[in-house]
Order: structure tokens, then sequence, then C-alpha cells
């Protein structure tokens, strides 16, 4: 993990990537979960017997729930200390490359493309992709921005 004491580290690394984070496997129970939440019940998610007939063999992640795992997969790898919050603030270019057939292991890497001076603060702009094992594509390439007061 990259540790970052306060603003001024953080902004010394912009154009870096910081790391990757462990393999997680996605369940079909959190995909249950994700579907329970959002009322998104389609079939390819939720049905396990339909799914092996259908076009991926088996049901899959959410593209949103995979883009919301990103806080999850992220706390290994980077922390910004001497912060009293960091708030998100949006979403730049955000694609899903390739589908998470449950049971996929995936991980998250990031880099830090810009950092800015805000009044109350830094704006940090990352770039997450998250990967899955054994797959030349990526499931989610995505741009966080987040709004850091010290």
């Amino acid at each position: 993990m990259r540790i970052f004491t306060n603003l001024d580290e953080l902004t010394a690394a912009k154009g870096e990537h910081l790391g990757h984070g462990a393999w997680h496997t996605v369940t079909q129970d959190q995909v249950d979960q994700f579907a329970e939440a959002t009322g998104d019940h389609q079939w390819i998610h939720v049905d396990t017997e339909k799914a092996k007939a259908g076009p991926f063999g088996a049901t899959i992640a959410h593209g949103y729930l995979t883009l919301s795992l990103i806080p999850f997969l992220g706390k290994e790898i980077l922390r910004v200390d001497g912060l009293r919050m960091g708030i998100n603030y949006g979403l730049g270019k955000v694609r899903f490359p390739s589908v998470v057939p449950v049971g996929s292991r995936i991980r998250a890497g990031v880099e830090l493309i810009d950092i800015a001076d805000r009044p109350q603060g830094k704006q940090a702009s990352y770039r997450w992709t998250i990967e899955i094992e054994g797959s030349d594509k990526p499931a989610c390439v995505a741009e966080t921005i987040v709004v850091y007061v010290p």
C-alpha cells in the first residue's frame, strides 16, 4: 500500500501508477445483493440456470457493481493521511470493456492522472483499471474525481 502523509506528497505523485491491489472473487451473493439494492434483476445477473445457456455461459456482475467496488479494491492500494475528509466529486470517462463472470477474480490498479488546487483543498483525478484474472481485457476503466479537504 502506498501511504501519502499529506496532500503535498500526493501532488508529487501526479502522473504515477500507484499500484495494484489483491485479487478478490466476485460472488453470486454480491451480485444478488446488488440486484436487490438497485432493482436490476436482469436474468444475466441473477438467474444462474438461464445464464448457463446465455451468451456468457454463467451469471455476470453488473457493470455498476464492478464500478462500485473501486473504494473496496482501492483501499489496499493507497491512503491519504492528514485529511478531514475526502468527497467523491464525480466521474469522467467510464467504460466496461469486458463482462465479469461470477466466480472471477478481479483487482484494481490506479494512476493519479491529475491533481489541482481547490478552495477547500485539492481535487484529484484517478484512472482505475479493474482487471479480470486471466483476461486480456479489463472489466472496467474509470476516471474518478475526489476532493480532499485537509
